[in-house]
């Protein structure tokens, strides 16, 4: 349980406030913060929220986006928050398409992603790209594999292997060996069959979907990455239950697959 994180979409109905306190009362070490949920509570407010309450703050979501208008002031304030929260990475989605152009839209994240390292560096910020499940490449994520992440992203840069995007992908294990020390955040949920009719509702608890976890654990274990490992889990139902009952299956299921 040491390297378990309250990703904070897991619980969304709760403020900051409110999962800090879940966290400490479930004796959760670490939590993944949202930008919106930050702003509501105040930067500075909840960076002191959560040293007092002796959290790590595994990741920030979510910077990227860079086919929008407006992409460089808003990934360069995402950085300064994820600098006042200290949190381990600054997690970028890549954005979709502006018309049908696939490979310019690529061309974007990459030259995105130069302009944006020196100021994350300057800030001690490490930037790591989601690549994210295929069904969003038009308008959430056009990389779509771990190692499109790898090939598109300078060596600065980090990359999150997450789960519910990365587990269909026939070259995912070489890939998690690839990337190495580059792993900057490892995220848990499952994969849910059928999917819902919004796609983005269609993560669930581990063991509640399609998902062998063992191989995925593995390799990122052997490939040397040590950090928190998020639980993120975007679910109607899960966010209708009980929170208290989240976490407690959250830490049970949490424990068969991680050391």
């Amino acid at each position: 349980m040491s390297r378990l994180s309250l990703n904070q979409w897991t619980t969304r109905p709760l403020s900051v406030t409110e999962a800090v306190d879940a966290c400490v009362r479930h004796e959760i070490p670490s939590i993944g913060l949202w930008r919106d949920h930050v702003a509501a509570h105040g930067l500075s407010a909840t960076a002191a929220l959560v040293r007092s309450a002796g959290l790590r703050v595994s990741s920030l979501c979510r910077g990227g986006f860079f086919n929008r208008p407006g992409w460089l002031d808003d990934n360069r304030r995402a950085i300064e928050e994820a600098a006042a929260l200290e949190a381990a990475c600054l997690v970028l989605v890549p954005g979709g398409l502006e018309g049908k152009d696939l490979a310019g839209a690529r061309e974007q994240v990459a030259t995105a992603l130069a302009t944006l390292v020196p100021y994350a560096s300057e800030q001690g910020v490490w930037l790591a790209v989601e690549p994210m499940h295929p069904m969003y490449c038009a308008d959430r994520g056009v990389i779509s594999t771990l190692g499109q992440a790898l090939d598109v992203a300078p060596p600065e840069v980090g990359v999150v292997v997450d789960s519910f995007h990365v587990w269909w992908d026939p070259d995912v294990l070489p890939q998690i060996a690839r990337a190495g020390s580059r792993i900057a955040s490892f995220q848990l949920s499952d994969f849910l069959d059928p999917l819902p009719a919004d796609v983005l509702l269609g993560r669930a608890m581990m063991g509640d979907g399609v998902i062998s976890f063992g191989p995925l654990v593995a390799a990122v274990e052997a490939a040397g990455y040590t950090g928190d490992v998020e639980v993120e889990i975007f679910n109607a139902d899960v966010w209708a239950a009980d929170p208290d009952e989240v976490l407690v299956t959250m830490k049970s299921r949490f424990s068969t697959l991680v050391r």
